[in-house]
């Protein structure tokens, strides 16, 4: 690629992205630089990944032609404020905090600031990522092909208007915790029933896997296959009608519309 990356941050988002970069061979290891707080968390990322790394967020922002910014969304100003005389016209900035719109960097870093939108989610851990993405008028479109080749290291990615970047915020970005808790409660349920807990979660969680793979693979919609597995007078039919019974559906619509308030809010 021929682009030198620096990244911001190295929480676990930021170390996700990281490793999935660099696993993919679009960046070699020298020309990536790391900046955080914590020396010893920079040691270790060093040590594991071989990156640059600095305490230093203005050194990384010189370094970098494309510098993504892993940081919590209430660091954000800070930092920005702190780096904007190191960032020129030519580099692309890469946000991955939500609330924080285009015009927002705009007012902050000036007009002519390349700007990318992003909303990951935390499966780029294990390089299953689901990634929104939006760009600012400066951003070409060679550019913007650039980076989601980058990230197709860790993450699926979909260009989208900005107006839906709270939306993915809900339905992508914070819905692996809704999931978790799905495969926990299911697992309980398979413990209470006797079955050992690390084997209960195994269960629940392959269940889950090949469920989502199905949806994506056949392209038929979660209805039809819900239908498909309840068999009249069986089990699951039963099952669901508790679900309904307690909520299920409303549960996850308000629990995601109150996450998609908080965002559009931030």
């Amino acid at each position: 690629m021929n682009k030198r990356i620096g990244f911001i941050g190295c929480g676990n988002m930021g170390t996700a992205m990281i490793a999935g970069i660099l696993d993919s061979g679009k960046c070699e290891p020298q020309e990536m630089m790391v900046s955080c707080r914590t020396k010893a968390a920079l040691e270790k990322k060093k040590e594991e990944y071989g990156v640059q790394v600095t305490t230093d967020n203005r050194r990384v922002a010189a370094f970098a032609d494309i510098l993504f910014v892993a940081v919590k969304p209430q660091l954000y100003e800070e930092v920005l404020r702190e780096i904007k005389e190191d960032l020129t016209e030519e580099k692309i900035l890469v946000s991955l905090a939500p609330g924080k719109t285009l015009s927002w960097f705009c007012e902050l870093l000036g007009e002519n600031q390349k700007v990318i939108r992003t909303m990951p989610n935390t499966p780029s851990m294990v390089k299953e990522g689901m990634m929104g993405m939006c760009a600012g008028g400066q951003v070409t479109e060679e550019e913007m092909d650039m980076i989601r080749d980058l990230c197709s290291g860790f993450s699926e990615t979909e260009i989208i208007p900005e107006r839906l970047m709270d939306v993915v915020t809900a339905v992508s970005g914070s819905s692996p915790a809704y999931v978790f808790m799905f495969i926990e409660a299911m697992a309980d349920a398979a413990v209470a029933g006797g079955m050992p807990r690390t084997q209960a979660y195994k269960f629940a969680a392959q269940a889950v896997l090949g469920s989502a793979k199905m949806v994506l693979e056949t392209g038929k919609h979660p209805g039809e296959l819900k239908d498909m597995v309840c068999s009249p007078a069986g089990t699951t039919i039963q099952a669901v009608r508790v679900l309904e019974e307690k909520g299920m559906r409303s549960s996850v619509f308000e629990a995601m519309m109150k996450c998609l308030d908080m965002s559009r809010n931030m």
